[in-house]
């Protein structure tokens, strides 16, 4: 988590050289740490992110995807994202199906603007084939500096802002309101007060560093629920579901719309920019930036992560990305790819906990959405407040995501408000021509789509 302090000194610790194939792989010596701590360090990490098996299955059924097979493909590609990580960059990442992002695949792309999920895989895939391009090229890189960071900290923040109301609609804690569009819902019926409970333990036990509290949490509550029969135990071990509902089962061709345009786009520039400002946290907290400003293995990180994107599309899951939650790994002493490599063990092996995964109540999960979406609001505190071409724009993205109920209307109506607030202000030197495009584009959409 951000809140996570990084307190060894130093770049790299005086320790024993170490032989045989995992010094040669991880060059455990020079980065000052053993096999011991890496193995630490992964179980860290892997607790810490494995809410995510539980929430991702629920939210893909929403879209009509089978939960089993879905169940499986949130394992097998974050275990193929944190092993290319961990063997091909050597960084102490670990990788899952992004949050945000698979709310935005469910709620926005197929259940409201009426896309299969299929058609959103593909669009899934599309963007995870350019996120590559521009990875393996300097675009990234010009793409990355044009769009300022106000506006990019609030795709962030806008992310968790829509991430919350989903959370708060799926618990029942914010209904429907014909008068006045939402409401408070029941807090005494059993479900919105088991979201309320997960959210508030979630809360306080990180705050209290317990480890492993999003999911102490989430199988806490399930358990009451089981206590109170409203849930059914179903075992906790089998063999894992049948990936076949889901495998290649992108519509590549149904994603090649004009109006899928700005859905790929939000897909690609949030998880780019998440991406971005995961790995350099992470970066500063492991000591992989150099004295000279590089980051070691910088762009072999991001060429995991986005190859990683890829592959989730083609088993079934929404954008792979790099999690923040790898910053506890480090904290705990990892330092190299065997941290990365063990979490990715880890998901391989979480494969057989289908029947527990399956029996998580979509309440718990909500609690859990609730908590992730605060902390990706963190990011408006680095908005200059005082400059209100700045702001302005940067607030109308934020807002506009949930109050349209998408990513992708809140992204565009950003882009737009803050072209034209510097254009009309005599700034228009701050916008980068890559803007101007992109605003255009956007335009065009709504007045054509």
């Amino acid at each position: 988590m951000e809140s996570i302090k990084q307190q060894e000194q130093g770049t790299y610790a005086a320790t024993p050289p170490a032989n045989g194939l995992l010094e040669r792989l991880f060059k455990l010596s020079l980065h000052g740490t053993t096999v011991k701590t890496e193995l630490a360090a992964g179980l860290t990490t892997f607790i810490t992110m494995a809410y995510i098996i539980f929430v991702n299955p629920n939210i893909m059924a929403d879209a009509g995807i089978d939960h089993g097979a879905a169940f499986v493909a949130t394992c097998l590609a974050a275990a193929f994202g944190c092993l290319l990580m961990g063997l091909y960059a050597n960084w102490p990442v670990g990788l899952a199906p992004g949050m945000g992002l698979n709310a935005f695949f469910t709620y926005t792309v197929v259940n409201t603007m009426g896309y299969s999920w299929q058609i959103a895989l593909g669009a899934v895939f599309l963007s995870g084939v350019l996120f590559m391009i521009l990875t393996f090229s300097r675009i990234r890189e010009w793409l990355l500096n044009s769009i300022p960071s106000s506006l990019r900290f609030a795709m962030g923040a806008g992310v968790g802002l829509f991430l919350g109301l989903i959370g708060l609609k799926t618990a029942g804690i914010v209904v429907a309101h014909p008068a006045t569009l939402v409401h408070i819902g029941d807090l005494t019926s059993p479900g919105p007060l088991l979201a309320a409970i997960c959210f508030l333990m979630i809360a306080v036990l990180e705050y209290r560093r317990i480890f492993g509290g999003i999911l102490i949490s989430i199988l806490t509550v399930t358990l009451i629920g089981v206590g109170l029969g409203i849930v059914k135990f179903g075992g906790v071990f089998s063999m894992p579901p049948s990936l076949a509902p889901t495998f290649m089962a992108m519509d590549i061709s149904g994603a090649f719309n004009v109006t899928m345009v700005s859905v790929i786009l939000a897909f690609l520039f949030v998880h780019m920019f998440d991406t971005a400002g995961t790995l350099m946290g992470v970066a500063q907290r492991a000591n992989l930036v150099q004295e000279d400003g590089r980051i070691e293995n910088l762009s072999k990180a991001m060429k995991a992560d986005s190859a990683s994107s890829v592959f989730g599309g083609v088993l079934g899951v929404p954008p792979v990305t790099s999690y923040v939650e790898s910053a506890a790994g480090v904290a705990a002493g990892g330092r190299t790819g065997l941290t990365a490599v063990t979490v990715g063990i880890l998901f391989i092996a979480a494969m057989f906990f289908a029947p527990l995964a399956g029996m998580i109540p979509a309440y718990a999960t909500a609690g859990a959405l609730i908590y992730v979406a605060m902390l990706m609001m963190g990011g408006m505190a680095h908005i200059d407040w005082k400059e209100h071409t700045e702001t302005i724009p940067a607030i109308v993205t934020v807002i506009m995501m949930p109050l349209t109920f998408s990513v992708a209307d809140g992204i565009a109506l950003g882009f737009v408000t803050y072209v034209a607030m510097k254009a009309f202000t005599g700034k228009y030197k701050d916008v980068s021509v890559s803007l101007y495009a992109l605003c255009a584009i956007f335009v065009a959409k709504f007045i054509f789509l």
